[in-house]
C-alpha cells in the first residue's frame, strides 16, 4: 500500500501565480502612469536561465514602436553563469515585446503625440513565461512631484487623525 503525502496548508493570501523577477517603483514617483499593458518578452535560452536566477535591472529600460512591433531597450540582463561563449547572449540587447495588434497600433498613436513614453514596470513569471509590466507614462516636473508627496502626506496625516478619532473617541 502506498504511504500518503504529508498534506500542506494553503496559503491564505491570494495567489496568482506571479514570481517578481525585478521591477522598477521609482517609475511611480518619476512619471504619471495612465495605462498599464502586459506584453510577453522574446528571450534566449541563457536568458532564461539568468532569469530564474532572478537577475535583471529594469529600471533604465523603455519601449518603442519600430517597423509595427514593440521594442524594449536598455534592460539588463546579465549573461547566465554557466553559458560560457557560444551559448551567451548580449546582456544589453533590444528584445522584442509580444503584444496585440490592436494594442501596439494604440500604443504608437499616443506615443506619437508626445509627451508620452512607455517604460517597463515589473518584470515577472507568469505560468512559466517572463511577462513585462509596461507603463504608457507622462514625465513629471520636479514641482509635480513635490506636489505629489504633498498630498499624500496630507491624506496620511487625515487618516491617522481619523483612525485616532475613532481609537479614542473625540479628541478636541
Amino acid at each position: 500500500m502506498a504511504k500518503k503525502g504529508k498534506k500542506t496548508k494553503k496559503s491564505k493570501g491570494a495567489d496568482d501565480g506571479l514570481t517578481l523577477i525585478a521591477s522598477y517603483k521609482r517609475a511611480y514617483r518619476d512619471y504619471e502612469i495612465l495605462d498599464t499593458y502586459e506584453a510577453g518578452m522574446v528571450l534566449t535560452g541563457s536568458e532564461v536561465k539568468s532569469l530564474r536566477e532572478g537577475n535583471a535591472q529594469i529600471a533604465e529600460g523603455y519601449a518603442r514602436v519600430r517597423k509595427g512591433e514593440m521594442w524594449i531597450d536598455g534592460v539588463h540582463i546579465p549573461p547566465y553563469t554557466n553559458a560560457i561563449g557560444f551559448g551567451a547572449h548580449d546582456p544589453d540587447r533590444e528584445r522584442k515585446l509580444l503584444l496585440n495588434r490592436a494594442e501596439i497600433d494604440k500604443l504608437d498613436m499616443r506615443t506619437a503625440q508626445g509627451g508620452l513614453t512607455i517604460v517597463p514596470l515589473r518584470l515577472y513569471w507568469k505560468g512559466g513565461r517572463a511577462k513585462m509590466e509596461l507603463g504608457l507614462a507622462k514625465g513629471r516636473s520636479k514641482s509635480d512631484k513635490r506636489q505629489n508627496l504633498a498630498e499624500r502626506d496630507a491624506d496620511r496625516e487625515m487618516t491617522t487623525a481619523l483612525n485616532l478619532r475613532n481609537k479614542y473617541g473625540h479628541l478636541d
